[in-house]
């Protein structure tokens, strides 16, 4: 029996994250499939369009999910998580990651490709221009700034080497200004090239 006739059987020929018997397919779960069934599971169009694209996401779509992630198939619990985790902005996609459990082994995998990463991991802090910025960089202040509650004005131009960034905020890095730490707004900074 190959992969594709061994999930019609597990699934009894329907998608095994919405039910649905239409336009059905194998999808190898990633990171890594060897394209062994229980690294597989049996997908609609609808459901691996969605997957792949996430700008094409229809949320009430995925409701189906409220039965498929008690599925006892790593590989469905996996994608039933990476959707839920993917769409928890939503409010009741969280319920719902509040109620999965995934055994060690199964989250790992499910958190493989990065999905569900913490907020601080997918914040980007963007200069003036729009440069991505990243901890240790230097930046040169594009406007004079009062430096509240140290009494003196950080000057255009000036250099704060060393940045780093504040996690929960994209729109503010921390520096070094005349040996005082300071919090300053990215849209007043330039990232400096490498020398």
């Amino acid at each position: 029996m190959n992969t594709e006739q061994a999930l019609h059987a597990r699934s009894e020929s329907k998608c095994e994250l919405c039910g649905t018997t239409e336009q059905l397919g194998v999808y190898e779960v990633p990171p890594s499939s060897n394209g062994n069934a229980e690294e597989c599971i049996l997908l609609c169009n609808t459901c691996h369009t969605q997957i792949e694209n996430p700008d094409s996401v229809d949320t009430h779509h995925w409701r189906c999910l409220n039965d498929s992630m008690w599925s006892q198939v790593p590989a469905v619990q996996v994608m039933a998580w990476r959707m839920l985790t993917r769409l928890k902005n939503e409010g009741w996609p969280q319920d719902l990651l509040d109620m999965l459990y995934l055994d060690d082994k199964t989250l790992a995998w499910a958190q493989a490709t990065g999905e569900g990463n913490s907020s601080s991991d997918t914040v980007k802090h963007l200069d003036s221009n729009g440069a991505l910025l990243e901890a240790g960089d230097t930046v040169t202040l594009i406007k004079d700034l009062n430096v509240k509650g140290a009494n003196f004005t950080a000057k255009r131009g000036t250099a704060v080497r060393g940045i780093s960034l504040v996690p929960d905020n994209p729109e503010q890095i921390e520096g070094r200004v005349n040996g005082q730490q300071i919090v300053i707004l990215t849209k007043f900074v330039k990232k400096s090239s490498p020398r």
